[in-house]
C-alpha cells in the first residue's frame, strides 16, 4: 500500500494552508497510510521574537490569505508575546503520538487552530498540555514526554529525516510505493497538482517495479 510522508511544522503557515491539500488527498485515497515527520522550524528560545521578524510573518500570513483564501486570527500579534521556537510544537506532537498513536495527527490540528484561529501561542508549554488533556491524554505523563531527553533525540531524527528526503522547507510531501519514494511537493501546492502528480508517480513507481 503507498504511503504518505508528509514533513512540515505545526508553526508553518504555508502547512496551515496546505491542510486543504491534505484533506482532500486523504479523501481521495483513504487507504493510503501517513507518516508525519516534523521539521523543527525554530529552535528554542525563550526570547521575544524581534520586530522585523515579526512585521515579516505578519506580511506572509496577508499573502497567503490573499493567495489561498486561508484564514488567520491576527490578533495574535497583538495578544501575545511571540517567540521564534516552534520545537515545543513539534515535541508536543511527538509527544502525543508516544503516548497515543493517532493522537499526533490530532495534537496538528489542534496546534494549528488554537494558533492561527484563536490567537494562543504554541511556544508555551502550558497551552500544550491544555490541548494534550483536550485530547484525553494523561496530563502528568504528556508533561513528562514533553520535557524528555527522549522526543528531544526523536526531534533531531525526525528533522534528519526530513533533510535526508530533500525537505529544505515546509510543506514537502512525498509518496513511497514499492520502496521507492518519490517528491511530490517541496511547498504549497493545489490538490489538482498534487493528485496528477501522485497518479504519475504511482505509475512510475509500479512500472519500474
Amino acid at each position: 500500500m503507498p504511503r504518505f510522508i508528509y514533513v512540515m511544522d505545526p508553526m508553518c503557515s504555508w502547512c496551515w494552508a496546505f491542510n486543504t491539500s491534505i484533506s482532500a488527498l486523504k479523501h481521495k485515497y483513504p487507504h493510503f497510510d501517513w507518516t508525519y515527520l516534523m521539521g523543527g522550524l525554530a529552535p528554542d528560545s525563550n526570547e521575544t521574537m524581534a520586530e522585523e521578524m515579526q512585521l515579516k510573518l505578519q506580511s506572509i500570513w496577508q499573502h497567503i490569505e490573499q493567495a489561498t483564501g486561508t484564514t488567520f486570527n491576527h490578533d495574535f500579534w497583538s495578544n501575545n508575546t511571540p517567540r521564534r521556537s516552534t520545537y515545543p510544537a513539534c515535541r508536543a506532537v511527538i509527544a502525543a503520538e508516544q503516548l497515543m498513536p493517532g493522537a499526533g495527527e490530532e495534537m496538528i490540528s489542534l496546534l494549528q487552530e488554537s494558533y492561527y484561529l484563536k490567537a494562543k501561542n504554541p511556544s508555551n508549554n502550558d497551552l500544550l498540555i491544555d490541548l494534550a488533556q483536550d485530547i484525553k491524554l494523561d496530563k502528568d505523563l504528556f508533561r513528562e514526554r514533553l520535557r524528555h531527553p527522549d522526543t528531544q533525540l526523536e526531534l533531531e531524527q525526525q528533522i534528519k529525516q526530513g533533510y535526508a528526503l530533500g525537505a529544505q522547507g515546509f510543506p514537502s510531501l512525498f509518496i513511497e510505493s514499492n520502496g521507492q519514494i518519490s517528491a511530490l511537493s517541496y511547498g504549497y501546492c493545489d490538490k489538482e497538482t498534487l493528485e496528477g502528480r501522485i497518479e504519475k508517480a504511482v505509475t512510475t513507481i509500479d512500472s519500474n517495479d
